[in-house]
């Protein structure tokens, strides 16, 4: 079964090769008294992607109640697949809270913008700890991506003494022809794991 994201509906019905949606991160860590506690995230989706949600929207003004209640919509099926993210900290799974403090959903220009908190169920110590967290959809129906390293970025009381490096895997042939073999009818057996295997990692480790 093929998850069940806000980006379905907008897609054209024409046959097409997985991934059939992009959705471009940016991230940055929340800190509170030298702990982190959680990530700020920015989602840019394709125009494609974004076609329904900006249809719907209308001309509804940025903090209507329109916008608001596609947030929710949004916001309430990114909780159901727990972000599409994972936090480890040496080896161990990091929880998150699952209602983020604050999101928002807006238009950039023809794009639909998703902004949310990702909180950590605990504050995660900082000094001389290290920590690597990816975001991805399980079928690669969705490609979830940083563009750039740029679009990791450091709050300035952190840019002394952490640093952000952006791991994108080399995915070989075979696996990129069967991700294109893929038409928007099929989803990949479970046991692939196919959006894991083309995720980027991210490493934050502070001093």
């Amino acid at each position: 079964m093929f998850v069940v994201l806000f980006i379905l509906a907008g897609l054209p019905n024409r046959v097409q090769a997985h991934p059939h949606s992009f959705i471009v991160m940016n991230a940055k860590p929340v800190v509170k008294d030298d702990q982190l506690t959680g990530l700020s995230m920015v989602w840019t989706m394709d125009e494609i992607t974004s076609a329904d949600l900006l249809y719907d929207a209308g001309d509804a003004k940025p903090d209507s109640v329109v916008w608001k209640k596609l947030a929710a919509e949004v916001m309430a099926n990114v909780l159901g697949q727990h972000y599409f993210s994972e936090f480890w900290h040496q080896g161990k799974r990091v929880k998150f809270v699952n209602l983020p403090p604050e999101y928002r959903l807006y238009r950039h220009g023809a794009k639909a913008v998703l902004t949310f908190i990702l909180p950590l169920a605990k504050p995660q110590p900082l000094a001389g700890q290290q920590y690597t967290f990816v975001t991805f959809d399980p079928t690669y129906f969705v490609d979830m991506y940083y563009d750039s390293p740029d679009d990791l970025q450091l709050p300035d009381a952190l840019k002394a003494r952490c640093r952000f490096d952006l791991h994108t895997p080399a995915v070989n042939s075979a696996l990129k022809n069967y991700a294109l073999s893929l038409d928007k009818a099929d989803a990949p057996p479970a046991d692939v794991d196919l959006g894991r295997q083309f995720a980027q990692t991210v490493t934050l480790t502070c001093q």
